[in-house]
C-alpha cells in the first residue's frame, strides 16, 4: 500500500481509502452489519488505514460500524467524516426527500450553521467512539450560510481538539477559496471517475497549485466500471442506481465494450478490471487517494490490491486513447 501527504498536514493517507457510504445502506438496499464490519477489518489487514465515512450515511449506521471495526486499532487509522446533511432537523438549505431502512419518508437539509456544525461534531464523535477526528468534511454547501460562518466554526474545533484537520466535499473552487482564507484547507473530495472528469477542468488544477489533497468519491462511478453490471440488471430496492443516468442500458453497453479493450491490459498484471480502474484513478495528477467501498471481505481484498502493480506509460497513453472514444449518453 502506497500512503502520501494529505496536503500541507502531517496526515499520510492510503492510497486506496475505505468509503463507507455503502455499509450504511442507506440508498444501497440495505447493510448487513457483520459483513460491514469484516469489510473494514479485512481492509485494514491489508495496509488501507483511511477510511472516510459521515453522519449520513445509514443516518449514523456507517459512523457506528466504523466504530466497531476499529475499535482497539484508533491509532492505527485515520477517520475522515462529514457533516452537513441533516435528517433530524429542518433548517438550512432543501436538499431531496429519500426513504430511511424502514421505508419511512425523510427530508434532507443542506445545514453548515455553526451551531449545527457544533452539535454534529458530537454526535459523530460519540457514534465514532473517538475523542477526535482526522478529518473533518463539510459535505455539501449550505448556500443559506456563508462558507465564512461555517469554516469559523471548523477554526473552533480545531482549537478545541475535537479534529485534526479541515477538508471539503462537493465544494466548488469559489468556495474553497473562501474556506481557505478562514482555517486551511488539507483536502477536497469530489466526484471522479473514467467516465466523469469534470474535477479536471478546475478542482484538481486548483487544489495542485494551492496544495490541497484530492480525495475522489465513486472511481468506479459506483460498479459500473467493474464490468459487473450487465444490461437490464435488477437493483435491489432502495439502491439509488436503478434508473441513474449512468447505468442507462444503452451505458452500460458502452461501458462494458470499452471494459472488453481494457480486458486484456488487466489481465497482464494479473488484475480484474476494477483493480485496474483503481489504479489508474489513484495515478492522475493532482489526485491523493481514491474512495472505495466494499460491502463484504472479498471486495474489500479485490480493493486493498489495486495499488500492488505498475502501469506502463503505454499502457496508459492506450487506456487515455479508449477514454477519448467513449462517449457517454449522460
Amino acid at each position: 500500500m502506497e500512503y502520501r501527504r494529505l496536503g500541507q498536514s502531517d496526515i499520510n493517507v492510503s492510497a486506496i481509502t475505505f468509503g463507507a457510504w455503502a455499509i450504511g445502506g442507506w440508498m444501497w438496499g440495505g447493510t448487513d452489519e457483520q459483513d460491514a464490519v469484516a469489510a473494514i477489518r479485512k481492509a485494514m489487514d491489508l495496509g488501507v488505514t483511511t477510511i472516510d465515512t459521515a453522519a449520513v450515511y445509514g443516518f449514523g449506521l456507517s459512523e457506528q460500524f466504523v466504530a466497531k471495526a476499529v475499535a482497539g486499532k484508533r491509532d492505527k487509522v485515520q477517520i475522515l467524516t462529514k457533516y452537513g446533511i441533516r435528517w433530524d432537523d429542518g433548517e438550512g438549505e432543501f436538499h431531496f426527500e429519500t426513504r430511511d431502512s424502514r421505508g419511512h419518508p425523510v427530508k434532507l437539509y443542506k445545514n453548515a450553521r455553526p451551531q449545527s456544525v457544533m452539535y454534529e461534531c458530537e454526535q459523530s464523535l460519540k457514534r465514532l467512539g473517538t475523542d477526535f477526528i482526522d478529518v473533518y468534511q463539510c459535505h455539501w454547501r449550505d448556500c443559506t450560510t456563508p462558507v465564512e460562518e461555517t469554516m469559523g466554526a471548523m477554526d473552533k474545533l480545531l482549537k478545541a481538539g475535537k479534529i485534526r484537520a479541515v477538508g471539503v466535499s462537493n465544494f466548488t473552487v469559489e468556495d474553497m477559496e473562501a474556506a481557505r482564507k478562514v482555517v486551511p484547507l488539507v483536502s477536497s473530495q469530489p466526484p471522479y471517475s473514467m467516465v466523469l472528469r469534470d474535477a479536471e477542468k478546475d478542482v484538481l488544477p486548483f487544489c495542485r497549485e494551492n496544495k490541497i489533497g484530492v480525495i475522489v468519491y465513486s472511481p468506479l462511478q459506483r460498479g459500473l466500471l467493474t464490468g459487473k453490471i450487465k444490461p437490464g440488471h435488477k437493483f435491489a430496492d432502495g439502491d439509488h442506481r436503478a434508473g441513474g443516468k449512468f447505468f442507462r442500458p444503452q451505458n452500460v453497453e458502452k461501458v462494458l465494450r470499452f471494459l472488453d479493450e481494457l480486458r486484456p491490459i488487466a489481465e497482464a498484471h494479473g488484475a480484474t478490471l476494477a483493480q485496474l480502474v483503481i489504479n489508474w484513478t489513484i495515478h492522475r495528477p493532482g489526485i491523493t487517494a481514491a474512495l472505495v467501498g466494499a460491502r463484504n471481505p472479498g471486495q474489500a481484498e479485490e480493493n486493498a490490491k489495486a495499488g500492488d502493480f505498475t502501469l506502463s506509460d503505454e499502457e496508459t497513453r492506450r487506456i487515455d486513447e479508449l477514454l477519448e472514444g467513449l462517449k457517454l449518453d449522460v
